[in-house]
């Protein structure tokens, strides 16, 4: 029916039935760079069908049916008896069964694993974030269980699988498994020394009883957990299955879902052991140090879902400037306007190639870049999570009041946008780390400062802030209470030196004059006059149908 009254019109058409990936130059240009050059094609096409189905009408729509249909907690049957499931929308194993299939939870054995597979997390979670939460940490565990050869040769094969099964049974009977992680409890949050949770030994060797609760339990309905507690000899770190290998369920008991403020497809919960079996990984007292690959692990992976949040905010802004009039003319061609979405696309060029050049570096495998990484994730995932609110929320207002609705996706970025820098330490406790290996590991110090010098000379604002960092790192003394300046500087050098390096000049140019320069004002839209606009705009332009 029409209503008599007026004739719609000026309105934008839904950014649908594009290939994501391979319209995002972006990320195109960091997969060619760093890929090996007689696997790009394979990679390439790979990456397309992924980016294909990100950007169909169907995913889009199991993206909204699954945080509109949030998980449900069964914690008894009909009859009365404990069973501990969650129930989730159809939607939600449609996500989850295409993130296993497309190989985002195979990184560690693939030839330029973990970059085709950061280049895909990053296109799939632009579809839905929620269900990134499994993928990452079944990814994530690898590193740790490899600290115990036996237990990596029965469940590696199983993370690294394309096939999902969501059947709650004893995962030796499943052809692909997924993992979780339970760190945190009430009294400690991200001081996990202060866990309380205990581990009994078993007459088996290398089986506990653990007895406790787990704060923060995420993807519960996950195979296996990687958790820890307190063993005779110190904190420890466990594999608890959710089957056992008999069929019994293992005592896993869900208390309750957390009501979140965003991430409403995920189940993040409340759990308590009384009893639970559980493998030792690694040796008794060394919890930390086993699991700390796998939080690094993660880390990164929060700043590729960052960056993910980014790209999608900027892609749907810039379509939307593109496709609405205003004024006299398209949104796209005021000065302003392009100021702004400029500005967001600088920002979001910068997360995607510093994100996909940490990829890059686990697998190239040295020892330069081991100790890199070491630092560059902790300080990349400060700084990057730190940015994604503030681009949602500028991005959501490019819609105008249109971006404060539902129906424009754009509300459902905006409450995912802080989760990531709460996630695998807050930014305090990300700075702290950057002032630990600042402190404790001049190699990593060392690959850092290598890195961004790479760029040495090729841009005089750049090097006055190289310098004007090494000034702050030379001064240590009372460090923490500008923790957090230190690691912003350090991100953004890094950034500026990425750039330079790696983008066209007007994206480095205009990069170096707001971040490093100076030439910026406290809120999108202020980049200075002067600077060429027009190739970044161009770049963060998603291909309309």
């Amino acid at each position: 029916m029409t209503a008599p009254t007026h004739t719609v019109t000026n309105q934008v058409p839904p950014l649908v039935g594009h290939d994501v990936y391979s319209t995002d130059t972006v990320l195109t240009e960091a997969v060619a760079r760093h890929a090996d050059a007689a696997r790009l094609p394979e990679i390439s096409e790979e990456l397309s069908r992924l980016g294909l189905a990100a950007g169909s009408a169907q995913a889009q729509q199991w993206g909204e049916e699954a945080n509109t249909y949030s998980p449900v907690l069964r914690t008894h049957d009909r009859y009365g008896h404990r069973i501990d499931e969650v129930d989730f929308h159809p939607a939600w194993h449609r996500l989850l069964g295409h993130a296993v299939t497309a190989g985002l939870t195979d990184a560690w054995s693939r030839p330029d694993g973990h970059l085709r597979r950061a280049a895909g997390f990053l296109v799939w979670s632009q579809v839905e974030a929620g269900h990134g939460c499994p993928v990452s940490m079944t990814h994530a565990a690898v590193p740790a269980l490899r600290t115990d050869p036996v237990l990596a040769a029965e469940w590696e094969p199983r993370l690294g699988s394309h096939v999902y099964d969501p059947r709650l049974v004893p995962a030796e009977e499943k052809p692909g498994a997924l993992f979780g992680m339970g760190m945190t409890e009430k009294q400690g949050g991200s001081d996990v020394r202060a866990n309380t949770t205990r581990a009994e030994p078993l007459a088996e060797e290398g089986a506990y009883a653990l007895t406790g609760h787990k704060w923060f339990c995420s993807a519960p309905m996950s195979d296996g957990f990687l958790v820890l507690a307190q063993a005779p000899a110190g904190l420890t770190c466990f594999l608890l299955p959710r089957v056992l290998p008999d069929g019994t369920r293992n005592v896993f008991a869900i208390q309750r879902l957390k009501d979140k403020l965003g991430n409403r497809s995920n189940a993040s919960s409340e759990v308590e052991f009384g009893g639970t079996w559980a493998r030792r990984v690694g040796e008794e007292g060394r919890g930390v140090a086993t699991i700390i690959e796998m939080v690094a692990a993660t880390r990164l992976d929060c700043a590729l879902g960052s960056a993910a949040l980014m790209r999608q905010a900027v892609a749907q802004a810039v379509h939307h400037a593109t496709h609405r009039g205003a004024f006299g003319g398209p949104l796209i061609d005021k000065p302003l306007m392009r100021n702004v979405l400029a500005d967001l696309a600088l920002e979001s060029e910068a997360a995607t190639t510093t994100a996909l050049r940490l990829a890059a570096a686990y697998d190239t495998g040295t020892e330069r870049e081991r100790h890199f990484r070491r630092l560059a994730v902790a300080v990349t995932k400060f700084w990057v999570t730190k940015r994604c609110p503030v681009v949602a929320a500028e991005a959501l207002e490019c819609l105008g009041g249109n971006g404060y609705v539902e129906e424009s996706g754009m509300p459902r970025i905006f409450r995912e946008s802080p989760l990531n820098s709460v996630w695998e330490g807050s930014g305090n406790v990300q700075a702290l780390d950057v002032l630990r290996v600042l402190q404790r590991e001049p190699l990593a110090v060392e690959a850092f400062l290598s890195e961004v010098g790479l760029a040495r000379g090729a841009d005089h604002r750049l090097d006055a802030a190289v310098k004007d960092l090494l000034t702050e790192l030379g001064d240590l003394e009372g460090v923490e209470a500008r923790a957090r300046r230190v690691v912003e500087r350090m991100a953004m050098v890094l950034q500026g030196s990425l750039l330079v390096r790696f983008a066209p000049g007007e994206v480095a140019d205009a990069y170096c004059a707001s971040r490093l320069g100076g030439d910026w004002g406290s809120t999108f839209g202020t980049l200075p006059a002067g600077l060429d606009l027009a190739p970044l705009l161009t770049r963060a332009t998603p291909a309309a149908p």
